[in-house]
């Protein structure tokens, strides 16, 4: 698809469903080749990442197949733990399958990921924390290639959190010999998904979702039936656009508990919300009221939700404030793929001041 052609204007009203979460989902699917075992996946959304990681399973030797709308994963023998360049140069998730890959078979290789839209993230925190549980690791031909014959527990402390370092590392270690502990682990209802699956395997997980996670290993796992987490930032752009319009939606699966931090600055806003088993309705009746916001990690207001906030008090009479941490775009991603490539630029903040010529009908 080049474009999409958008009509607006019509007030939104009734009832939506929100899809999986893709970036539960990932992790989700590269932790099915920690065992031999089936395993069932529900609610894992059909996109573009998701092809591909389908895609890499296959080609390390698991069999995946869409059967009823449930996704199986079957990686009885990973004969080849290879992540080509080719394959997930779009994917700068690809990297999650290092752990997993490590624990399971004693090695791996792994193309520094691309992909990333927002600016370069850095691999060195998932490198040094391998390196503490005992994976020699070496960067040749833009791959990371790591081995361990057994990987063993450790400690893992971080002075700021990361997402996918603390899926890698808690894949990597729910194999290992002895107890892993990550301090300064990431909060995100992410982390605690792939937990909550990685326990009904048979992993010893504790703290998943707090600052400290203790992983305590096991000689292996089993298969398993899980269904991936709503999308929250789905979720949350459903309910701004319902704002946007002056509407009244109900986004049928969304859990408050993931959008505090957005339920907050829409309730400011002047939208009405209300919180049921079903999900989540917001009514917006006038224009807007404005609002200062900042983006920061869970439980604060997600980054992702950013764009759609600010289009929104674009309609509010007054000012707003949306402030962020800035990152470097991409262009630079291919030619400096080093895992240990922050940001090409220093974090800075921007303030976005909107002062609307319009007011929603």
């Amino acid at each position: 698809m080049d474009k999409l052609l958008i009509e607006g204007g019509p007030r939104l009203a009734g009832e939506v469903d929100v899809a999986g979460a893709k970036n539960s989902a990932l992790p989700v699917l590269a932790a099915c080749l920690l065992t031999a075992e089936p395993c069932r996946l529900a609610n894992v959304p059909e996109v573009r990442d998701l092809m591909t990681m389908r895609k890499l399973l296959d080609l390390v030797g698991a069999r995946t197949q869409r059967v009823d709308g449930v996704l199986e994963v079957e990686a009885r023998a990973v004969s080849e733990p290879v992540a080509p360049y080719d394959l997930v140069r779009t994917m700068r998730a690809s990297a999650i399958v290092l752990g997993p890959l490590l624990a399971r078979t004693g090695r791996a290789a792994v193309s520094l990921p691309g992909g990333c839209a927002i600016g370069a993230r850095p691999m060195n925190l998932h490198l040094e924390g391998l390196a503490k549980m005992g994976a020699r690791l070496e960067l040749e031909g833009g791959y990371i290639r790591a081995e361990a014959e057994q990987l063993v527990g450790t400690t893992i402390e971080w002075t700021r959190p990361s997402v996918t370092g603390t899926e890698n590392l808690m894949m990597a270690a729910v194999l290992a010999r002895g107890v892993t502990r990550i301090k300064g682990a990431a909060l995100e209802p992410e982390v605690v998904d792939l937990a909550q699956m990685l326990e009904r395997m048979g992993a010893h997980i504790v703290g998943a979702g707090t600052p400290e996670i203790r992983i305590e290993g096991v000689e292996r796992l089993h298969g398993v039936e899980h269904t991936i987490m709503p999308d929250r930032i789905e979720a949350g752009t459903l309910l701004v656009a319902a704002a946007i319009t002056g509407g009244d939606v109900l986004v049928r699966g969304a859990r408050a508990e993931h959008l505090e931090a957005v339920l907050a600055k829409l309730s400011q806003s002047g939208a009405a919300i209300t919180r049921s088993a079903e999900g989540i309705r917001l009514r917006m009746d006038g224009a807007p009221r404005p609002v200062d916001v900042t983006t920061l990690p869970f439980p604060g207001f997600p980054t992702d939700m950013q764009a759609q906030l600010t289009s929104l008090v674009c309609l509010a009479p007054g000012t707003s404030a949306i402030t962020m941490i800035r990152r470097s775009l991409s262009s630079n991603a291919a030619s400096s793929r080093s895992p240990a490539n922050g940001p090409t630029t220093a974090p800075s903040v921007s303030i976005v001041r909107c002062r609307p010529n319009t007011r929603p009908r």
